[in-house]
């Protein structure tokens, strides 16, 4: 692991003035975009909406600092032939990558979650960065409900985070560390506060025993907000 490098591509992604760029919506998601838009959703469709932001040659170079990808867009040429990643490098973004496979129901925890994807990442990673990937993203969920979020749900997702991004680092890839605490429910903003602390506490504990460099990985936390319901 070079972490001056891990360092230099995180901090070109948090640059001032700079976002990063999702474009990493699954197939079943964007193909729901396109059908409010009356667009069919091909392989063809999805790589031409996707070039055309690209192509935003002033947003892309003022504004965008990385571009998060699907595993079908790292792949893709633009119509003239040109690969898509070198779109984004050409326009002095980094091209990053969404790597979890969503989620599944967690066992003996109902109505919680893990998120998936540990399986062969080592490998897929060495592949993405191969094919011009610099950083990649990893989400965890952590509902707030009755008697949840478990202590098994914090502890399983903060981990699969700390093993996803010890996995980036090793492959010279900056990970997007993502612990979200959903807004969905009644909550006020104290629990939401509460929840997040303990979340963001484990994952970071999480870290420290993989042996993740700080310095060389983002954190994309929630905000402490009180759930959509609250009155």
């Amino acid at each position: 692991m070079n972490l001056a490098d891990l360092n230099k591509v995180a901090q070109a992604m948090v640059a001032s003035g700079k976002g990063i760029l999702a474009a990493d919506e699954s197939s079943g998601t964007i193909k729901k975009r396109f059908d409010a838009i009356k667009v069919e959703s091909t392989e063809d469709s999805r790589r031409d909406y996707r070039e055309m932001m690209f192509r935003s040659k002033d947003a892309m170079s003022k504004y965008i600092s990385g571009v998060i990808l699907f595993d079908e867009t790292i792949w893709q040429k633009a119509k003239d032939g040109t690969p898509l990643v070198k779109l984004i490098e050409q326009s002095g973004a980094i091209p990053g990558i969404k790597v979890d496979e969503g989620t599944q129901p967690l066992p003996n925890c109902p109505g919680e979650l893990i998120t998936v994807g540990l399986d062969k990442l080592a490998g897929r990673l060495v592949d993405y960065y191969k094919q011009g990937a610099r950083f990649a993203k990893w989400r965890a969920v952590i509902d707030i409900g009755k008697d949840i979020p478990s202590m098994t749900a914090i502890h399983v997702n903060a981990h699969a985070l700390a093993r996803y991004a010890a996995l980036c680092q090793t492959a010279q890839i900056v990970p997007i560390v993502e612990p979200e605490v959903l807004m969905d429910g009644d909550h006020d903003i104290d629990r939401c506060y509460e929840v997040t602390q303990r979340v963001l506490n484990k994952t970071f504990q999480e870290l420290r025993i993989q042996r993740v460099a700080l310095e060389g990985m983002i954190l994309k936390p929630n905000m402490a907000i009180s759930g959509k319901k609250s009155t």
